[in-house]
């Protein structure tokens, strides 16, 4: 059961997950840090509510207990052109 992918992106396991909680990883931060769940090309949208349902459940406290997943900058890709800003219409 426990060699179930949670994270696909970066192919992290059930498994996994679960020794990085033994071991302390009491955080969404902790649980990224120990396993790289959520350092995917999805940043976590894919598997972060499952892996806040795991820690929750090894917590005792309800996921809503448990703090977002922090993100790092850059989100999402973006073209260096979309910065560029439009020019002014003069009417």
């Amino acid at each position: 059961m426990g060699d179930k992918l949670v994270c696909r992106c970066e192919e992290v396991s059930q498994a996994e997950i679960e020794e990085a909680i033994k071991e302390g990883a009491l955080s969404l931060d902790a649980i990224k840090k120990a396993t790289r769940a959520g350092m995917g090309l999805c940043q976590g949208r894919t598997c972060s509510r499952l892996v806040r349902q795991m820690l929750a459940r090894e917590a005792q406290i309800s996921p809503g207990e448990v703090g977002p997943m922090r993100v790092r900058p850059p989100v999402r890709a973006i073209e260096l052109g979309s910065l560029k800003a439009e020019p002014e219409e003069h009417g």
